[in-house]
C-alpha cells in the first residue's frame, strides 16, 4: 500500500507529538492518518513513527515518557511487552493483556487501551459481516490476535479455535485466551491448536464461518506467502486479515479468486482502531472517511 503524500503541518514550540512504536513501522499508514486530522481539525500536534524491537520496548517507553509524549500507538512485536510498563490498564485492555494505544494523562500517567478488536470487529461490520453466533478460525495469538479473538468472543461468537505454532512465544498466549474465555465467556466454546498440524487446520477452516490471519504472514518480508492452502476457500466462507499493507495479501487475492462471501483486508481494521485512537487523544472525531479516501482508496 503506497500512502499519498498530504502538506506537510507547521511544527512550533506548542506541538505535542505522538507516536507509533514496534517493528517494522516503515510500511505504516498511521502517521499520514494522524497527521492529516490533526491539520483538518486544527490541533497542534504531529505523529511520527519509532521502529523499536521487543527488548527495547521498556526503554522507549520511558524516554516518550521523558519527553512528554501526548500518547502512542503499539504495534508487534511490542503490544505485549509493553503492558509491563504502563501504570494502568482499561478493562479491556487488562482482559486481553496487550496494548496498542497509550494515553498520557494530564497528570502523567500513562493509560494502556487495546482498540484492535474494536476496528476489527468494526470494519466487517462495515463489510456486512457480524461475528454472533459465527465459528471462527484466527490465525496467530500474539496482540492482534489476541485482541481479534477476545473481542470476537464478546461480540458473541459461538466458536474459536485458535492457531498458533507449538514452542513459539505466543503459543501460551493461546492458551491464557482459551482460559478466560471459558471462565468469562462460556458461552463462546475456545480451543487451541499447533498451526503445523496441517490436517487438524483444513477441518477448522471448512467447518468455520470466519477465517483470520493475524499474524505476520503477507506482510513484507513474507508478502508472497500464505497459512491456507486456497482449496479451502469456499463461497460461504467469510476471509479476513489483520495485515494492510499490503492492502491485499496473498491469502485475500486467492480467497477473492475463489469467490468467498467476502474477503477483507486490514486496511479497514486500521482505519477503525485509528478512529477510536484518535478519539482517547484528543477527545475529537477523526474525519474517518475522508482519511479512508485520501490515502486508503
Amino acid at each position: 500500500m503506497k500512502i499519498k503524500e498530504e502538506k506537510t503541518m507547521n511544527i512550533d514550540g506548542h506541538t505535542k507529538m505522538y507516536c507509533l512504536i514496534g517493528s517494522p513501522v516503515g510500511h505504516s499508514g498511521s502517521p499520514a492518518m494522524y497527521n492529516y486530522s490533526f491539520d483538518r481539525l486544527g490541533i497542534n500536534s504531529a505523529y511520527l513513527a519509532y521502529d523499536v524491537p521487543l527488548e527495547k520496548t521498556g526503554e522507549a517507553v520511558a524516554a516518550l515518557r521523558l519527553l512528554g509524549c501526548g500518547g502512542f500507538n503499539v504495534t508487534m512485536p511490542c503490544k505485549t511487552e509493553v503492558t509491563k510498563y504502563l501504570d494502568r490498564l482499561s478493562p479491556a485492555c487488562e482482559l486481553i493483556g496487550a496494548s496498542n494505544c497509550v494515553v498520557v494523562e494530564a497528570d502523567g500517567t500513562l493509560t494502556g487501551h487495546n482498540t484492535d478488536g474494536l476496528g476489527f470487529v468494526a470494519n466487517l461490520r462495515v463489510h456486512g459481516v457480524d461475528v454472533k453466533g459465527r465459528r471462527m478460525v484466527i490465525l496467530g495469538s500474539g496482540g492482534a490476535g489476541t485482541a481479534v479473538t477476545m473481542q470476537s468472543a464478546v461480540d458473541g461468537a459461538s466458536e474459536i479455535h485458535i492457531f498458533n505454532r507449538k514452542g513459539y512465544t505466543f503459543y501460551p498466549n493461546a492458551e491464557l485466551t482459551v482460559k478466560k474465555i471459558t471462565e468469562r465467556i462460556p458461552a463462546c466454546k475456545a480451543s487451541v491448536t499447533d498451526l503445523a498440524d496441517k490436517e487438524a487446520l483444513a477441518e477448522a477452516v471448512r467447518n468455520c464461518d470466519i477465517l483470520v490471519n493475524a499474524t505476520k504472514v503477507g506482510m513484507a518480508p513474507l508478502d508472497d506467502e500464505t497459512l491456507i492452502d486456497p482449496s479451502l476457500f469456499r463461497a460461504d466462507l467469510v476471509v479476513a486479515d489483520t495485515v494492510y499493507n499490503p492492502k491485499e495479501t496473498r491469502m485475500i487475492l486467492e480467497a477473492k479468486a475463489a469467490g468467498v462471501k467476502a474477503a477483507i483486508g486490514g486496511i479497514g481494521m486500521l482505519l477503525r482502531q485509528g478512529v477510536e485512537g484518535f478519539r482517547l487523544y484528543t477527545g475529537r472525531e477523526m474525519p474517518a472517511d475522508e482519511v479512508m479516501d485520501k490515502f486508503f482508496a
